[in-house]
């Protein structure tokens, strides 16, 4: 019988089983930034513990730098403080650190791939929900709290439950206008943001091999969201095309072995799995969200729903979500006017995305009352689209374009919403206060919905802007 990827990577990464029945498991890619990190290595300091593989450990600073200026010392003294003892603490223990002022700076999940530093076949681990995102290239990848970074420190490894495995597969071909976004929420929005508990998410079909690397990222980044540990593509000719020359990639000389073995850890044809899940891509539609977690979303030509509509067991949820957002129930989503749009995160901040905002961009300008961003994932995202003119598509739209960090995504920052502001944002999560504001609100969308919302002063289906200008 045939193996999962998940089963081969795990397998090959497990020092022992535990008496408790978890696995130990080495941990190939280790990576920091300056917010989960700080108290793991105060606590390796307490046990006069040191760091026995730094070279494992990349260190990057993105949660809390300012988009804006960016002058040391910060503004917000609390920022301060953890840059200065991410600073510290890499010093102090051997750790590479892309800082500010270095080409390699950005938002960890965004970096990580763009070096090479993620390869098929790898066990990756940070102190960020998202870490998911590097499944994209065939690797299991793990989000872990502050303990957990403590223990990956100290002994390159993880103690784990094992996962089952669930597939899901998009067949067919996406229609136009149609991203790998809007895929993340309608899987979310089928399955539920608590069906993933105790899987691993294989995405598959089709119209999954079709996506790009960029496109693939932003559809593993969001499995945390339906409460899957991991979320993994299986390696193929995209996958090593993406990783071709870059800085940490194999070298030409070992090239050819990698690839050899990266497409061995891929799934068998024969392999089982623990749930099969088939979704047909010409259904999906631009979706947004109107609720208050990422499950809650309706296509773009859908309305809000009623909690009568809803199961019975599914009413509070929506009834809390409905007072919250401050619909009635029943009224489109579509026409929903905004206070605020933001592209980036690393969900939506890679060089593609940035595109696909701009196409809708072109010729047009954001609605007089919408506050616009734009912000790169990374320095390299943002020197590439400053090259291609991208930057000055933004300004002549009305955005404001930024430097690479996580910005609104999570309000760690000075990106913040106010009040009772609406923010159609590319970002992965919608919670309550989310960006900032207690009473903000947030419409999760795909950057080139984002950019339409922006130019409309309210949601929008992109694809009736882009269709004025013949691109459907």
């Amino acid at each position: 019988m045939g193996r999962t990827l998940f089963s081969k990577v795990w397998d090959s990464h497990a020092v022992r089983r535990l008496p408790t029945g978890q696995t130990q498991l080495f941990v190939g890619l280790h990576l920091v930034h300056e917010v989960t990190s700080p108290q793991a290595f105060d606590m390796l300091r307490l046990r006069g513990l040191g760091v026995p593989f730094p070279e494992r450990t990349v260190a990057t600073v993105d949660h809390i730098v300012p988009t804006d200026a960016q002058e040391r010392p910060f503004a917000d003294p609390m920022a301060e403080e953890m840059l200065s003892a991410l600073e510290r603490n890499c010093r102090d223990f051997g750790i590479p650190l892309h800082g500010l002022g270095s080409e390699a700076q950005g938002i960890v999940h965004v970096i990580g791939p763009e070096l090479g530093l993620t390869q098929p076949g790898m066990t990756i681990a940070c102190g960020d929900s998202h870490t998911s995102t590097h499944g994209a290239f065939g690797a299991v990848a793990l989000g872990i709290g502050t303990s957990q970074v403590r223990d990956v420190l100290a002994s390159q490894c993880l103690a784990l439950e094992p996962l089952k495995v669930r597939r899901v597969a998009v067949e067919g071909r996406l229609r136009p206008g149609v991203t790998a976004k809007d895929v993340a929420l309608e899987v979310l929005r089928r399955l539920g943001v608590k069906g993933g508990a105790g899987y691993a998410y294989e995405y598959g079909g089709s119209a999954v091999r079709a996506l790009s690397m960029d496109e693939r990222m932003t559809l593993c980044n969001m499995a945390i969201e339906g409460g899957a540990r991991v979320g993994y593509v299986n390696p193929d000719e995209t996958t090593f095309a993406y990783l071709s020359g870059r800085r940490f990639a194999p070298s030409v000389a070992a090239w050819d072995r990698a690839v050899a073995w990266w497409r061995s850890i891929a799934s068998d044809p024969d392999a089982p799995y623990d749930d099969d899940v088939v979704l047909a891509a010409a259904e999906v539609e631009p979706n947004v969200t109107w609720g208050i977690n990422p499950g809650q979303s309706t296509a773009v030509g859908g309305r809000v729903p009623r909690p009568v509509d809803v199961p019975a067991e599914e009413r509070a949820g929506v009834e809390e979500a409905l007072a919250y957002m401050g619909f009635s129930g029943g009224e489109p989503i579509a026409g929903t006017r905004i206070d605020v749009a933001f592209i980036g995160s690393c969900t939506n901040g890679r060089l593609s995305d940035l595109r696909a905002a701009a196409d809708v961009l072109r010729g047009r300008r954001v609605a007089p009352h919408v506050r616009a961003l734009a912000v790169p994932g990374s320095v390299a995202v943002k020197a590439a689209a400053e090259r291609e003119g991208l930057d000055e598509v933004f300004r002549a739209a009305g955005f404001e374009w930024r430097h690479a960090g996580c910005s609104m995504c999570l309000a760690m920052n000075p990106d913040r919403l106010e009040g009772r502001q609406v923010c159609a944002s590319t970002s992965n999560r919608n919670f309550k206060g989310r960006q900032g504001s207690p009473t903000g609100r947030t419409l999760l969308m795909s950057p080139a919905m984002v950019a339409a919302a922006a130019v409309e002063g309210a949601v929008v289906d992109v694809r009736t802007l882009l269709s004025t200008e013949g691109q459907v």
